[in-house]
């Protein structure tokens, strides 16, 4: 009987956590600081009483941590299959720029600063934000740039793919 209340403790815990990340916001999970990664190792710590409670054993944990996984495949089944669930749990992208103008209501919902957003076109190689066309908060908490300049833009896997002959001769 208590292997049913750690199943029941573990599953309600792991809803907990994922509705607590999604109301955190996914800027937070993406671009994880040092204060971020200890939060994360406390927060399991604690939880974990609460999931096991007085059964430290081997079979308390296997069935803590198969609970966590069952309802981790559940949830990621009804995320493919019902597209508002997936809306709700991941959130739908952000535009925080079309054509070198921030979009401050976007900028407010996704709680960045004007700074941060200055930070990640620079990550991407792109001095200024007038030479943006577009920024993009992806569900995943990254954000995607697309500058000004990307058509003439290439990378070393197309350059390898323009010139095949003369990777053909480095190899042989």
């Amino acid at each position: 009987m208590d292997y049913i209340h750690i199943f029941i403790s573990s599953v309600a815990v792991y809803i907990f956590i994922v509705i607590a990340i999604r109301l955190v916001g996914k800027t937070e999970i993406a671009q994880l600081s040092v204060t971020d990664l200890v939060f994360i190792m406390l927060l399991s710590n604690s939880v974990q009483n609460a999931m096991v409670g007085a059964d430290t054993s081997l079979r308390g944990g296997l069935i803590a941590a198969t609970s966590l996984f069952l309802v981790n495949v559940i949830f990621k089944e009804m995320m493919y299959r019902i597209p508002w669930i997936n809306s709700f749990l991941e959130g739908e992208p952000l535009m925080l720029i079309y054509q070198g103008q921030i979009n401050d209501e976007n900028m407010h919902k996704a709680r960045l600063t004007t700074n941060e957003l200055i930070e990640a076109i620079r990550e991407h190689g792109v001095a200024d934000i007038a030479d943006v066309d577009l920024a993009v908060l992806e569900v995943d908490g990254n954000i995607s740039v697309l500058s000004n300049d990307f058509h003439n833009k290439t990378t070393k896997a197309t350059k390898k793919l323009k010139n095949p002959e003369k990777q053909t001769k480095k190899h042989s």
